[in-house]
């Protein structure tokens, strides 16, 4: 008897601990964590590690604490959906993430088909959040916004440029091309070339042959920093004298770290640096304490779990769905600023600025904004 009796509390202890365990509410972080652009990973794990920490130190979500698991789909579109599939099976109740929009809009399908949150510090392709899906947020601006900057800062100084518009074949890079071309086109300046290369290339020098030909003088480039930085090096190589412009797929140090000294000039859209508003300085030296710079989208990511722990709060629910109401409801303090979303998810934000990649008094060089 006093066995059953002591098997019997055993039980309800190992219940109440298992309950007190599930209790955590699971956030998932997804990116490309290794491969050529685990650079951009990096910068939304680490955000999204220092939100989590700094809220569950503040008394966690809606006094739960989150638990964050990390998914690497590499940037590539198969692999999201794995990482998708995985996280609705860890009970996964929001992503942060993921980076490419070519990874985020399927995977998108996936948490919406499984109730699952997902808010994207990075994904930058209208599409996105066009669909007329419940669970799609994002705490970066547009591609149709991004390139309507940049087509007309390019009209504006360089009317006179022979400018090449290359891309890399993918709803990002492509789509930021296009949106970019086509408000230069709106404002009187036509390209001399528009050609695709594939991600991964790594000789370009008969693109380079054929805009030499061309007598280019700007190469506008929608794609990531890795091409970027290759075809920045070979048109020095090859004597071509050319500034890049791009967006803000190159917005990675290791640009400068791929290009070398010719990085010098290049141009590029982002939207305002968080790190250079004085009321994040103690959040930015406690990454950089922990040996990691916050540059580019860790602080979208951060903003992005603040924004999602604030509507948690403001629905008095952790329930995604009505998460995703009252982020569609209400205003939200975060280190990009007061956000708000509109109907399809987009933040509101200010507009896009143009950088430029500079040398620092360290001798390295990073992209600041243009004075």
């Amino acid at each position: 008897m006093k066995k059953s009796l002591l098997s019997a509390v055993a039980l309800t202890a190992l219940v109440a601990f298992s309950g007190s365990a599930w209790a955590d509410i699971i956030v998932g972080v997804a990116g490309p964590i290794t491969g050529p652009n685990a650079a951009f990973g990096a910068q939304l794990q680490k955000g999204a590690e220092q939100a989590v920490a700094d809220i569950n130190a503040a008394g966690g979500m809606n006094g739960e604490q989150i638990k964050l698991v990390v998914g690497d789909d590499v940037s590539d579109p198969k692999q999201g959906i794995s990482v998708a599939n995985k996280f609705v099976a860890d009970g996964v109740k929001f992503v942060i993430g993921h980076f490419n929009s070519g990874v985020s809009i399927p995977a998108s399908e996936v948490y919406a088909e499984n109730g699952i949150l997902e808010i994207t510090p990075a994904a930058t392709n209208p599409k996105f959040t066009e669909r007329g899906l419940w669970n799609v947020f994002r705490t970066c601006g547009r591609d149709d916004q991004q390139g309507a900057i940049a087509g007309a800062y390019l009209a504006e100084k360089f009317k006179d440029a022979k400018i090449a518009v290359i891309h890399d074949k993918t709803p990002y890079g492509q789509g930021l091309a296009d949106e970019t071309k086509k408000s230069m086109n709106t404002a009187g300046l036509t390209e001399v070339m528009y050609e695709g290369v594939n991600i991964g290339d790594k000789d370009f020098a008969a693109l380079i042959g054929k805009m030499k030909e061309a007598g280019v003088t700007i190469i506008y480039w929608g794609g990531l920093h890795t091409e970027a930085g290759l075809i920045i090096r070979q048109a020095a190589d090859q004597g071509l004298k050319a500034t890049l412009v791009s967006g803000d797929g190159i917005v990675s140090n290791e640009l400068a770290s791929i290009a070398g000294d010719a990085v010098a000039g290049t141009l590029n859209t982002f939207g305002p640096d968080p790190t250079l508003n004085p009321a994040n300085n103690a959040l930015v030296e406690k990454f950089r304490a922990a040996g990691f710079n916050p540059e580019a989208y860790t602080l979208y990511s951060y903003a992005a779990m603040q924004v999602v722990a604030g509507a948690a709060k403001a629905a008095n629910s952790v329930d995604p769905q009505e998460v995703a109401k009252a982020m569609k409801a209400n205003t939200f303090p975060t280190v990009l600023g007061d956000m708000g979303f509109d109907e399809k998810g987009d933040p509101k934000l200010p507009g896009y600025i143009m950088y430029e990649w500079v040398k620092g008094d360290d001798g390295k060089y990073t992209y600041k904004p243009q004075k």
